[in-house]
């Protein structure tokens, strides 16, 4: 009973606010669609970021209301809103954006996804993705993928006039044994990486990123829905935050494929480390803790 009650009164209060604030980021989604052909305009872009990022706040507020949400977070020092981040992460359920933006949020700039092309069609969320320029990719081979490619450099170079942490589940979908077992993944808690959008990243921002930021996430228990953040059982979340210099090569250029490939990974042989570490209650050392 108190998580239907939790849960009504949590999906009331996501209609109102979201309601609201879509009023007042319309007139500025009409504003990026008739100025799209033209560069990107920063005033602009800035009063659209501003307004998302108050969604995201009170996602956060609600979800820490729900739930009352136990977090252990381990974050490097010397982040900055004013700069370049490219963050990468593990993948296992929607609840990963809610707790990325929780976790980074005031911290480095505003997230932005590449996501699957077919959630730009949902509804008032998907046009505001658009306006906020995330990628929306097909994630297919073939012509669809060099389609991808193309979206994807495009979007980049839009992100080079404001602050951005360009954010990448480089697995490509969420986690599940039998996902897993399918790609015959060398990681007992990770899907293989995939280098594509970070490649795409580094190639159009790679002189303006100021660091990568390798992001492990951990749900002691059972790996929550969307569903479960309404109806306030998310009891315990565990991040990881590390801080790595871009991968460039020698000449400053961004590395090719295979050594790209390579780099993900060595990263991710040691985030399935992490992983198992974070799940198993044991302190990682370095960065310093947010308050729970």
């Amino acid at each position: 009973m108190r998580a239907l009650l939790t849960g009504t009164l949590a999906v009331a209060l996501l209609t109102a606010y979201t309601l609201l604030l879509f009023a007042l980021l319309a007139p500025l989604i009409l504003l990026k669609l008739l100025t799209r052909p033209l560069p990107p305009i920063a005033p602009l872009d800035a009063a659209v970021v501003a307004i998302a990022d108050t969604w995201n706040r009170l996602n956060a507020a609600g979800m820490q209301w729900a739930s009352g949400t136990r977090w252990q977070l381990s974050l490097p020092e010397g982040l900055s809103r004013q700069a370049w981040y490219l963050v990468i992460c593990n993948h296992q359920s929607w609840v990963d954006i809610l707790v990325l933006q929780r976790s980074l949020q005031g911290r480095a700039p505003f997230l932005k996804f590449f996501i699957k092309r077919e959630l730009i069609w949902v509804p008032l969320v998907g046009l505001v993705w658009w306006a906020l320029d995330f990628p929306f990719l097909r994630r297919r081979g073939g012509a669809s993928g060099a389609q991808d490619l193309a979206t994807a450099r495009a979007a980049c170079a839009r992100f080079r006039a404001l602050p951005t942490s360009v954010m990448s589940f480089v697995e490509g979908t969420r986690f599940t044994p039998a996902k897993q077992q399918a790609q015959q993944s060398p990681f007992r808690h990770l899907l293989r990486p995939k280098a594509g959008g970070v490649m795409s990243a580094l190639e159009v921002l790679g002189d303006r990123l100021d660091a990568v930021l390798d992001v492990t996430i951990v749900y002691p228990g059972q790996v929550p829905r969307f569903i479960d953040v309404l109806c306030g059982r998310v009891p315990h979340v565990r991040v990881h935050v590390e801080r790595l210099p871009v991968p460039l090569a020698a000449d400053g250029g961004p590395l090719d494929t295979a050594a790209l490939q390579a780099w993900l990974g060595d990263r991710w042989q040691a985030k399935d480390a992490r992983f198992a570490q974070l799940a198993s209650g044991h302190p990682l050392s370095g960065g310093s803790a947010a308050p729970r």
